[in-house]
Order: structure tokens, then C-alpha cells, then sequence
């Protein structure tokens, strides 16, 4: 069923909030995510004749357009050269060696490590993870939104998980909170 033009950009407009929350951890920059939201939208808007409204609605269409922007976004920027500051590599690794010497409390360290491990997770599984442990998408929902085979989703799940919990068994191995 192909909405009216009112009805789809009514539909949109109520899925900005969850889409913002998803732009700001593909790209853990507020303003890249704005960036991110907005040609999402223009995208949408675009292609809004192509659009048929399905039993889950415009959220997993819209999902799926930022997160083909995402990709192609970071295709792009991980081909253009970068320059780091040595004054900025210097000071990175005073603050590190900083945190080390004063100690943090366990639970902060652990959102830390638990981000970290987010973080080094391929993109394929960040995003799978993104959307069902946050955003609370089904597996069905998932797979729509990435034009991905169910099994795929289940499959890229089960692995980010299991590398979460090796990687945070690792660290908290190494600091002897693991009893043997």
C-alpha cells in the first residue's frame, strides 16, 4: 500500500527520535549524526514514490537507508589520508597512562571496557547488536532493515555476543576478578 504523501512523512517524522538514537552510535559523533538523520531524510523523501507500506512500517525501510549512508559514509572516509598531531598523540597517551595511575572505580571500568569491546566489534555485528539490544528490534525487523536472511541476524548475534563476553572474560581474567 503505497501511503499518501501527508501519511508518509507523518510516518517519518514519528520515527526521528529512534533514528537519531541509532545515527549517534553508528557514527559516536552528535553532530555526524545529524548529518547522518538528515540525508537519511532526504533520501526518504526521494524515494518516497518506491516506498510500500509493509506489516512493520517505515522504521526498517528508514533504518535500512541510513545504515547503507553509514557504509557508504565510512567506505568513503576510510580511503581519504589523515594526519594526527604528534602534540595530540602525545597527550593521548599521558591521559591513558593517567587513567591507569589514578584508578577508577570497577563498575566505570567496565562500562569502559564493555564500549571498548562494542567498539571492536565488526560493523556488521555492531549493528545487529545496535538495534536489538537498544533499539528492541525483532530478528524479523532486523533482517528487513538490513536486507538480511533471518539466519544472518541470529548468526551475527550470537557471534557479537560471544566475542563481547571473550573479550570482557579476558580483561576481567587478567585483573584477577575471575576465580579460578
Amino acid at each position: 500500500m503505497k501511503p499518501s504523501a501527508e501519511h508518509f512523512e507523518k510516518l517519518a517524522l514519528e520515527q526521528m527520535d529512534v533514528l537519531y538514537r541509532v545515527a549517534c552510535r553508528l557514527t559516536r559523533d552528535p553532530e555526524r549524526a545529524g548529518d547522518l538523520l538528515q540525508e537519511t531524510y532526504l533520501r526518504a523523501l526521494r524515494g518516497r514514490e518506491g516506498f510500500d507500506l509493509q506489516a512493520h512500517g517505515i522504521r526498517p525501510w528508514l533504518i535500512r537507508i541510513m545504515h547503507n549512508l553509514q557504509i557508504n559514509q565510512a567506505e568513503h572516509e576510510s580511503r581519504q589520508p589523515t594526519t594526527v598531531e604528534p602534540e595530540s598523540l602525545e597527550t593521548s597517551s599521558l591521559a591513558a597512562a593517567g587513567d591507569l595511575l589514578i584508578g577508577r572505580d570497577n563498575l566505570e571500568q567496565m562500562d569502559d571496557r564493555l564500549v571498548h569491546a562494542l567498539h571492536e566489534l565488526p560493523s556488521d555485528y555492531q549493528v545487529v547488536m545496535l538495534l536489538w539490544a537498544v533499539e528492541e528490534f525483532s530478528y524479523k525487523e532486523i533482517a528487513e532493515s538490513l536486507q538480511i536472511p533471518i539466519g544472518t541476524v541470529m548468526s551475527r548475534l550470537h557471534r557479537a555476543r560471544r566475542r563481547l563476553a571473550d573479550a570482557l572474560r579476558t580483561v576481567a581474567d587478567s585483573r584477577g576478578m575471575i576465580g579460578e
